[in-house]
């Protein structure tokens, strides 16, 4: 069964899962109900338990956020076996000064105008819960989880899986 967590540390496990991973999936929901996903990246520095995003004020994602804040962001790290699901609330921001600071030049690729752009956005989303699979990644590790699953029908132990609530104070 999963746990729920609501503690530092899981928060911060959540952080460090997915900081070095540079794009999630951002999944809205249109006005039609129908779930849409994108690749974005999130900007942050650091971790408060709010992620922050670059879109272009108008587009859709930016649109859907506005509309129905609900938002699903999926990071995947193969690699590592790292998977993490994040929950939460998203609200456009317009904000001159935090579009500065949070800006780095590679986005220029996407915002050729920089931040001072007024056709830039960002999207803030206050995260709301976490869900992550973080699985043991060497070949070696690998290759017994094949063997005890051959030899006995049984799988192996697939690694932590927990929940975290960030609505919840650390304790």
């Amino acid at each position: 069964m999963v746990e729920t967590r609501s503690d530092a540390e899981a928060k911060r496990k959540v952080w460090d899962m997915i900081k070095d991973i540079e794009v999630a999936m951002m999944v809205t929901q249109d006005d039609q109900g129908h779930f849409r996903g994108r690749p974005m990246r999130a900007v942050n520095r650091e971790f408060d338990g709010v992620l922050w995003f670059f879109a272009s004020a108008g587009s859709p994602v930016s649109g859907e956020a506005a509309s129905d804040g609900r938002v699903l962001l999926a990071y995947a790290d193969p690699r590592s076996q790292n998977y993490v699901a994040v929950s939460g609330s998203a609200e456009v921001v317009k904000d001159a000064a935090l579009q500065k600071q949070l800006w780095s030049e590679p986005l220029r690729v996407w915002f050729p105008g920089g931040p001072e752009d007024p056709k830039v956005s960002l999207i803030r989303v206050e995260c709301e819960g976490a869900e992550y699979w973080d699985s043991p990644s060497s070949t070696l590790v690998h290759a017994y989880g094949y063997l005890k699953a051959v030899t006995t029908g049984k799988p192996p132990h697939p690694g932590a899986n927990d929940k975290v609530d960030f609505s919840k104070k650390a304790g």
